[in-house]
């Protein structure tokens, strides 16, 4: 679902506003929003309960999901293949991880229709048109189908067509309705080499990129073309328009690592539109903890960044996680912005033992240390890092007693 591609530099798509979905069989009209949501609790939670309860048997063999997937998409719409990558293979993770996310949040549309209208306009850098959006419904309804076996009935289908039409409206209705920039082109300025792993990246983009502290962005890089990753500014949006980027090279991560070894000054990025929902209300009245590990700490400097031009702010209490005392290469910029922020506090954690006994850290993991210090009950909660790390803080703190719809975090923020 998200790798088309627009080559136009701020190339809009206004038609196909409602455009048919079809599902494997048939052709099935797209609900409008507002008709989602007059349907009964009951029709609702049976269409819920029928496409987690699908996806459950599918996603042990994901893999073959995902082949299968863009196989028939590529049938159906042969021309759609030059807009991929060459090597699918991490695509096809990237997918799942997306059907994942959009399943578990399909009945908490408070949460889902934004994150699909944020997707729906970022699509436009791809130069999406209603008849992708039919293309994607077929092809993944055919490899759910296949792939559920005697699960699949008539009554599963209509739930799958249901819930890819909201989704598809959602996305088609935001992008129509976008009048910025499909994408912005960005020159690099600076790179800083940090370690073998680990490089900052400042850009100059051409025209001011309007994200807000704590928002991701998908980015396009020259060493690999059509490879669109998300990351994260790490700085709050300047007046002279430059954006930081804090990239580690993950394994099996051809952005990432190619970003760190090979990237350099004059290299043109493309930049697609602000998306993500964590992010700090400085007039809601309530503290706020922040839990980063590794570059996952970019959001919340961000943010920091943001705060620390204002004289009164809501306390912050930032836990900052890595194995070793390396992985925490801005706590010096910490440490600093905290001497002349008193409503900062920062708590650097370390897994290594002996790293944490020489430089006076907190040893553990985030999960370990978090919970240890309290439930947090009273504050808003922002969690980054790799899913693993999102997921296992999160589990303790649910654990522990922090209320779930306290902690905030982002789905998509790695390579």
């Amino acid at each position: 679902m998200r790798e088309y591609r627009d080559d136009s530099p701020n190339g809009r798509q206004r038609g196909g506003i409602n455009p048919p979905i079809m599902t494997a069989n048939a052709m099935v009209s797209p609900i409008p929003t507002s008709q989602a949501r007059t349907e009964s609790p009951t029709a609702v939670s049976t269409m819920v309960r029928l496409v987690r309860e699908s996806f459950a048997v599918v996603e042990p063999v994901s893999d073959q999901v995902g082949q299968f997937f863009y196989g028939m998409l590529f049938s159906i719409t042969p021309s759609a293949r030059e807009m991929f990558p060459a090597n699918m293979q991490v695509q096809r993770s990237r997918l799942l991880r997306a059907l994942v996310h959009v399943v578990q949040m399909v009945d908490r549309p408070e949460d889902l229709v934004p994150f699909l209208r944020q997707l729906g306009r970022d699509h436009r850098k791809f130069g999406v048109v209603s008849s992708h959006y039919e293309a994607v419904g077929m092809a993944l309804i055919a490899a759910v189908k296949k792939f559920a076996g005697d699960h699949w009935t008539d009554e599963v289908e209509r739930a799958w067509a249901e819930a890819y039409t909201i989704m598809a409206r959602a996305m088609l209705d935001a992008a129509a309705a976008d009048e910025g920039p499909a994408y912005w082109t960005a020159e690099i300025i600076d790179h800083e080499r940090l370690g073998w792993d680990l490089a900052v990246v400042r850009l100059k983009p051409d025209y001011p990129l309007p994200y807000k502290p704590g928002q991701y962005v998908s980015v396009e890089v020259p060493q690999r073309p059509r490879l669109w990753r998300y990351f994260t500014p790490a700085n709050a949006p300047r007046a002279d328009g430059i954006v930081e980027f804090h990239i580690r090279g993950v394994e099996n991560g051809w952005v990432s690592r190619s970003v760190v070894a090979h990237a350099k000054v004059g290299d043109k990025w493309r930049i697609g539109p602000p998306m993500g929902r964590i992010g700090v209300d400085r007039h809601a009245g309530r503290d706020v903890l922040m839990i980063a590990g590794g570059t996952g700490l970019a959001p919340m400097r961000a943010i920091i960044d943001d705060l620390a031009q204002w004289g009164e702010n809501p306390r912050v209490h930032l836990f900052l996680g890595g194995r070793t005392r390396t992985d925490l290469y801005d706590l010096p910029y910490l440490r600093a912005v905290t001497a002349t922020n008193p409503w900062l506090t920062v708590t650097a954690v370390v897994e290594s033992e002996q790293d944490a006994a020489v430089h006076g850290l907190e040893h553990g993991t985030l999960a370990d240390v978090v919970t240890r210090f309290g439930t947090w009950e009273e504050r808003d909660i922002l969690v980054s890092g790799s899913p693993s790390m999102i997921r296992s803080t999160v589990s303790r703190m649910l654990v522990a007693g922090t209320p779930l719809d306290r902690i905030s975090y982002d789905p998509f923020t790695l390579d």
